[in-house]
């Protein structure tokens, strides 16, 4: 709020629009307020000017605009490594679900009437004067609260992803049992969910996941229907749950993407399935599916050697990946070092070079064609059986002595 850039800002849009007519607004002022630190990526304000006019004051004092959303009433700003996006004061005309029609205002209580939470609908002013118009906004976010503006049911027809940004901001923010009018909202508007674009679901699914401890949000949301609703394929929560209460001891930090694999059945199709479904990048999906490849069958007490040979299969993040599946599956109790060193050695080793080349096994006398691939295989497999030992020489004994059964020797 004190950054020389934040006030130049200020200084642009109060030039156009008069004193008092920009605010923080949103996650800024409400982290601020819980006491948590500042990471967000941009900083959001509102402001009492039309897009127009804001993009026009921003560039007259040689700001750098995006006119990313101007249809929606927003322009980001960015300058010095500082993104803000400034969003025009409006109110809903008209709404399906997915997206509103807006007209601009310059009520600000008619701007934080259409915001979804009341911890939300806060703002601030340069000096850190905090305006509430719900009135219930700093005390919900003292509290942990996390309490729709108004009316649920129609905050939740504005936009049907409202349901589950409630159980994302309740696993983030939320104190004490769910906001029981909320959860009864909720659960009566479920079939809205399925107008939903399936990118959007999965954003804000993997934004739940990111939690530090997202067990009681998504024990809701399976109680509202909500997850059946979205993916009935969602059945081991029990898996979920001891995964969740020990990734944070045992790796420091979280997956969203195991997390949600873990809610799966450990059955490759299944999950190539369904994360296909959710539109996941190709790595996303690829990543999912390695996971729970069942040739690796991983515990904390597999032995190192049997961790290098997997790791030269499926690769480092596959090996990381199912232990991290295999620590959800370990019955209690477990030993968190054990598991903290399996978790580590994928980083710490490095997979040798093959010894030998498709060249060096064509000298050997192999016949060009499918017969290389045969004994590159087998010495793969004494190459693995050994150890990853390094002598060229050795390995090219074994492609000999493979050469010669292949071709009858």
């Amino acid at each position: 709020m004190t950054d020389p850039v934040t006030a130049r800002l200020f200084a642009a849009l109060e030039a156009a629009g008069g004193q008092g007519c920009v605010r923080f607004v949103g996650g800024c002022v409400r982290d601020v307020l819980m006491g948590r630190e500042a990471d967000r990526p941009d900083i959001d304000l509102a402001v009492a000017l039309t897009p127009d006019r804001v993009q026009q004051a921003v560039e007259a004092a040689g700001l750098s605009v995006h006119p990313t959303g101007l249809a929606h009433g927003v322009v980001t700003v960015a300058h010095a490594g500082r993104v803000f996006e400034v969003a025009s004061l409006r109110r809903d005309v008209a709404t399906d679900g997915r997206r509103a029609v807006v007209a601009y205002t310059q009520d600000w209580r008619e701007d934080a009437a259409r915001r979804d939470f009341r911890l939300n609908a806060l703002y601030a002013n340069l000096a850190g004067e905090i305006f509430d118009p719900t009135g219930a906004g700093v005390a919900d976010a003292h509290a942990g609260r996390i309490v729709f503006v108004g009316d649920p049911t129609t905050r939740i027809r504005e936009d049907y992803l409202r349901s589950l940004r409630f159980f994302r901001f309740f696993a983030w923010y939320g104190r004490g049992d769910p906001d029981p009018v909320a959860l009864a909202a909720i659960a009566n508007e479920t079939q809205g969910l399925q107008a939903l674009s399936v990118e959007r679901v999965a954003k804000e699914l993997l934004k739940l996941f990111t939690a530090p401890d997202p067990r009681c949000a998504v024990q809701a949301a399976r109680e509202t229907g909500v997850l059946a609703k979205l993916a009935p394929e969602f059945q081991t929560f029990e898996r979920f749950d001891r995964l969740v209460a020990r990734d944070g001891e045992v790796l420091g930090s979280v997956d969203p993407l195991i997390r949600l694999t873990a809610l799966l059945p450990s059955d490759s199709l299944a999950v190539q399935a369904m994360a296909r479904r959710l539109r996941l990048s190709t790595a996303e999906q690829d990543r999912m599916t390695a996971s729970v490849a069942r040739e690796l069958a991983l515990t904390s007490a597999t032995p190192q050697a049997d961790l290098r040979r997997a790791i030269w299969r499926h690769g480092a993040q596959a090996v990381r990946d199912g232990l991290m599946l295999a620590l959800a599956d370990a019955q209690a109790p477990i030993d968190a070092v054990a598991w903290q060193e399996a978790f580590t050695y994928p980083e710490g080793w490095t997979p040798p070079p093959f010894p030998i080349t498709g060249d060096d096994i064509l000298a050997a006398g192999a016949t060009p064609g499918p017969e290389v691939g045969a004994v590159r295989r087998a010495v793969e497999a004494w190459w693995l059986a050994e150890d990853f030992p390094g002598e060229q020489a050795a390995a090219i004994r074994v492609a000999r002595a493979a050469i010669s059964r292949l071709q009858g020797g």
